[in-house]
């Protein structure tokens, strides 16, 4: 009897094993498949897929899962990798921020991506950091990311140099000395901007009238008459997608004659679609401008028309979105790192991760001692709003 319960074990734990797949994690980020004996190395992508910044944050993730679908695997200490992307809805907002990093901690990625949106990006930095896990910050442009974060890396140019670009376009350029300015109250992202844009814009000569907004606003056509009422030149409005599509049809509905100013979150092909017919003028900074690079934009067109989800998370078309590129490159970069590292360990990969220097599709990728990203130019882009496109205007410099 005793031996045929033995037996009996024995068996019983071969097919726990066999139904747990074989596979094993280590205490590095990687997991190695007991079915094939591929290594595996596990990247975050901490991403808002729900929420005020969901459609921008479906876009960045586009320009990761691209780049995962061309380059599938890396090479780490002389070792092929599969790259696996963990990709969690870490849903806009600084509270549920917290849970989504946490999520990827749980997984035991090697190191993460993201995030769309500065507040939720600082929110997660704090468990990053916690962990010791790197992160590699995509469109989010607070300087407060990186500089309150010993783990955060960042890709994208900062609020200082963004907020000042477009005050200077808008003063020099466009020869406008009253800008009304606008964001959603408790936005780190809108508020930091709003703040760097009125420094600069003041220091020139102009004269800025603020306003704010709450959270949830749906009707914008009291701002608009607000910002006629002051003869303001411009409206600044650093707001997420939704709210920025709002502000356009008010515009249009109030027969503003100035032009509307959008920061990076405005490059999106569902903001064109609400200018497009209307007669307003709008200007946004950004990172690309689709036709920089003619390789990467034809692929990226052809993998999202092949796949009808890709289309679906793109607004419902191909128009290649700035976070989409720069989200394209933040995966290459890690790679690099991963590279450099010759381990999937997040220790040695944050320790890599000032080391790496990349061409990519939105320019060269280097990093100062905080772990921003070495930026000095912004593409400005106009809205064409017969064509239904953004049209590239010029590189601006602060200079």
């Amino acid at each position: 009897m005793k031996k045929l319960m033995a037996v009996l074990l024995a068996l019983v734990m071969v097919l726990s094993l066999a139904a747990c797949g074989g596979s094993k994690s280590d205490s590095q980020g990687a997991q190695s498949s007991g079915a094939s004996g591929d290594k595996v190395v596990k990247i975050g992508v901490f991403e808002p897929q729900t929420g005020d910044n969901g459609a921008g944050g479906k876009q960045e993730i586009l320009g990761m899962q691209y780049a995962n679908y061309i380059q599938p695997t890396v090479e780490i200490g002389g070792e092929t990798y599969q790259v696996q992307l963990e990709i969690v809805d870490n849903r806009t907002t600084p509270e549920n921020g917290k849970s989504a990093a946490a999520e990827l901690v749980n997984r035991n990625v090697s190191m993460v991506l993201g995030s769309y949106g500065s507040g939720v990006s600082m929110a997660g930095g704090e468990v990053f950091s916690e962990a010791g896990i790197p992160a590699l910050g995509t469109s989010c442009t607070n300087p407060q990311v990186t500089a309150g974060c010993d783990v955060y890396f960042r890709l994208a140019f900062l609020d200082p140099f963004q907020g000042t670009v477009l005050a200077n376009y808008a003063y020099k350029e466009l020869g406008v000395d009253t800008a009304y300015v606008l964001g959603m109250l408790g936005s780190d992202y809108d508020q930091g901007l709003v703040y760097y844009f009125t420094e600069a814009f003041e220091g020139l000569g102009g004269t800025v009238v603020k306003e704010d907004f709450p959270e949830g606003s749906a009707n914008f056509v009291s701002y608009i008459n607000n910002a006629k009422s002051a003869n303001a030149g411009v409206i600044f409005a650093p707001v997420s997608i939704n709210y920025a599509q709002l502000i356009v049809e008010a515009a249009a509905a109030q027969g503003y004659e100035g032009a509307l100013l959008g920061s990076d979150t405005w490059d999106s092909n569902k903001v064109i679609e609400s200018a497009t017919g209307k007669n307003v003028t709008s200007f946004v900074t950004t990172f690309y401008q689709e036709g920089g690079n003619a390789e990467f934009d034809a692929g990226i067109k052809e993998w999202i028309n092949a796949n009808a989800d890709a289309k679906t998370n793109n607004g419902g078309n191909d128009m290649i979105a700035a976070v989409t590129a720069i989200g394209y490159d933040a995966y290459f970069t890690a790679l690099e790192a991963l590279k450099i590292a010759g381990s999937t360990d997040p220790k040695a990969v944050l320790e890599a991760l000032p080391s790496v220097s990349f061409e990519g599709v939105t320019g060269l990728i280097e990093f100062d001692d905080i772990g921003d990203a070495k930026r000095d130019a912004a593409y400005i882009k106009t809205a064409n709003t017969e064509a239904g496109t953004w049209d590239f205007v010029k590189v601006q410099t602060v200079g």
